[in-house]
C-alpha cells in the first residue's frame, strides 16, 4: 500500500494541453480589439500635423501604440520634437523587458528573433505568458502579432485618411482612445501595493507638472515615481529589520 501513498505536493505533472483553436481564438480576440484603435491613432495624428506618410511610418516601424500616441499629443500641443520623442521612447523601454523573458519562453531561432522583436508588444506578450506551453505560446504570439501588427496598420491608415472627414478629433474624443486601451492592459498588471503605489505616484506627478513644464516633459518625470516609492519601502524595509533586531 506504501506506493499509494505517496504526497501529492512532491508530484509533477506536465501543463495541461491547450486546444489550438483556443490559442488561436484568445489571440484573435486581443489582436482585433486592440487593433482597431490604431483608427484612433490615425486621426490623431493626422490631427496634430503629421502627414500621411508619417503617420503609417511610425505604425509600421515603431508599432508601440502607447508611445506612438504619446509622440503625436506631446507634437499636438507644441511640445518640442526631441522631447516628445524621448517620452515616447522611454515608454517603448518597457519592451525590451518583455523581451528578455520571452526569448526563454520562445526560444526562437536566431533568423527570425529580429522579426519578432518587431511584435514584442503588451498585448503578444500577456498572450504568450497565458499559454502552458512553448508550442501555444508560440502560436499565441504570432497569431497575436499578426492579427495585431495587419489590423493597426490598416486601421492607422483609415484613420489618417479619414481626418478630414471626422473634423476636431477632440470633439469626438478619440484622442484618449489609445490611452483608454493601454490603461485598460495595464490595470489588471497592478497587484501588489508597490506596483499600486508607482502608478499613483506617476498619475500625481504626471498631473502636478503638466501645468508648469512643455509638453512630453511630465510623462519624463513620472518615470521617477518608480525609484521613488522603492526608496521609501526599502527603507522602512530596513527600519523595520534593525527594529526586530534588538
Amino acid at each position: 500500500m506504501a506506493e499509494h501513498t505517496a504526497s501529492p505536493a512532491i508530484r509533477t505533472e506536465p501543463p495541461a494541453a491547450k486546444p489550438d483553436s483556443a490559442v488561436v481564438r484568445d489571440a484573435l480576440g486581443v489582436g482585433v480589439a486592440v487593433g482597431l484603435s490604431g483608427f484612433a491613432f490615425g486621426v490623431t495624428s493626422a490631427g496634430a500635423g503629421l502627414s500621411l506618410l508619417q503617420t503609417c511610418a511610425l505604425s509600421l516601424l515603431v508599432f508601440t501604440g502607447a508611445s506612438q500616441f504619446a509622440l503625436v499629443g506631446a507634437l499636438a500641443v507644441g511640445g518640442n520634437p526631441f522631447t516628445a520623442a524621448a517620452g515616447a521612447f522611454f515608454l517603448g523601454v518597457r519592451n525590451a523587458f518583455y523581451g528578455l523573458r520571452l526569448s526563454q519562453l520562445l526560444a526562437l531561432p536566431r533568423s527570425v528573433r529580429p522579426f519578432a522583436a518587431h511584435w514584442v508588444i503588451d498585448e503578444t506578450t500577456a498572450v504568450t505568458l497565458a499559454q502552458p506551453s512553448r508550442r501555444s505560446a508560440r502560436l499565441g504570439f504570432t497569431v497575436t502579432g499578426l492579427t495585431l501588427y495587419v489590423l493597426w496598420n490598416l486601421t492607422t491608415l483609415i484613420g489618417a485618411l479619414g481626418a478630414e472627414a471626422i473634423g476636431d478629433t477632440d470633439a469626438w474624443g478619440l484622442d484618449a482612445a489609445g490611452p483608454a486601451v493601454f490603461l485598460a492592459l495595464l490595470a489588471p498588471m497592478l497587484r501588489s501595493g508597490t506596483e499600486r503605489a508607482v502608478a499613483g505616484l506617476a498619475v500625481l506627478l504626471v498631473l502636478g507638472f503638466l501645468p508648469v513644464l512643455p509638453a512630453g516633459v511630465p510623462v519624463l518625470v513620472a518615470g521617477l515615481a518608480a525609484p521613488a516609492v522603492l526608496w521609501v519601502r526599502g527603507r522602512g524595509a530596513r527600519r523595520t529589520a534593525k527594529e526586530a533586531g534588538r
